[in-house]
């Protein structure tokens, strides 16, 4: 009986130089490396398009704010995002009201900066709370001992416990493309009103870099950063000039 000849081929071997060590250890720092990139790249788009880390150095807007908080702006605010009356800024010191920087920020403080971790370390920035938009009289008379917009008479839960509405009288009108800003802890906060010297003590909205949204850290302090809309709700809209 005539046997059928058969051939058998065997699989291909696995190339050596994609199955030894030095290959293995080429193909994990690859994946590492990439990992690192897209993560770089996001978190670049984040602080650049969405939210940005801050840190809290004093105490201007305790108990919102305590010293050593590290928060998250909200950048689209202002933006596709409007800004209300209450909102907890951040905004650049455009006009000074901070003595200069002692030193200029380290190469790896300009990495973190780069990529969100930290703010522009070559700039300075506040922290405070937007007590006048556009168009409103702010005032405080020592007699009734209330802040009033366009009149009306606001009571504010998150003044720091002890102190006033405010330590000084004054009676402003906040110019269009400005916003009149204080500090809660109002004994302890150089705001807007101790700066009216310096453009009435307004600030451009065109400075504001977002509005404060998320305390990440420590985690016991772990929240969101309320604007305390009903503080406002009955303030009525400022007289049309």
């Amino acid at each position: 009986m005539e046997g059928t000849n058969r051939t058998v081929s065997a699989a291909p071997a696995e190339n050596s130089h994609e199955s030894g060590p030095l290959y293995k250890i080429w193909r994990f720092v690859r994946e590492i490396v990439i990992i690192v990139v897209i993560a770089l790249v996001l978190s670049f788009a984040i602080k650049t398009f969405f939210f940005r880390a801050y840190y809290i150095p004093s105490g201007s807007m305790e108990n919102t704010l305590e010293i050593n908080d590290r928060i998250f702006a909200n950048l689209m605010v202002p933006g596709p995002f409007e800004l209300n009356r209450g909102d907890v800024v951040v905004f650049r010191d455009d006009l000074g009201w901070l003595p200069p920087l002692e030193q200029s920020p380290t190469a790896f403080e300009n990495v973190l900066s780069f990529v969100g971790i930290l703010p522009a370390a070559d700039e300075q920035y506040l922290v405070k709370r937007i007590i006048g938009m556009p168009g409103d009289t702010v005032s405080y008379s020592q007699s009734d001992g209330k802040l009033k917009i366009n009149g009306e008479e606001i009571d504010e839960p998150y003044v720091y416990q002890g102190n006033k509405p405010s330590d000084m009288e004054f009676s402003v009108t906040v110019p269009q493309g400005k916003i009149w800003v204080m500090g809660d802890h109002r004994a302890a906060s150089a705001d807007s009103r101790f700066h009216t010297d310096i453009q009435g003590g307004f600030v451009d909205l065109n400075s504001v870099q977002g509005r404060a949204s998320i305390i990440s850290w420590p985690a016991s302090r772990w929240g969101t950063v309320d604007s305390h809309d009903e503080v406002f709700s009955n303030v009525p809209e400022p007289a049309a000039n």
